[in-house]
């Protein structure tokens, strides 16, 4: 089974709301998923991202392959710290 932390859109039309998920690679977008690592509101000013950092680093030790968004979110926060 390859898994990978990606995206799950929420959030009304035109409201998206996204939580980052660890899932199955044939899972659909939206669909079923392991675990809930984290959110992201781009809505928002400035845009809220929250991690559970050592949740991240326990899958991707695992084996989990992050998808660009996601890898783009982790550098991003990483930078801001």
């Amino acid at each position: 089974m390859a898994v990978k932390v990606r995206l799950s859109r929420a959030g009304g039309k035109n409201r998206p709301f996204y939580r980052i998920v660890v899932a199955d690679e044939r899972a659909p977008r939206d669909g079923a998923f392991i675990e809930l690592v984290g959110t992201y509101d781009p809505c928002k000013d400035p845009e809220v991202v929250t991690l559970k950092k050592d949740r991240i680093d326990y899958w991707i030790s695992k084996g989990a392959q992050t998808t660009q968004t996601v890898s783009e979110l982790l550098r991003r926060d990483a930078k801001s710290v």
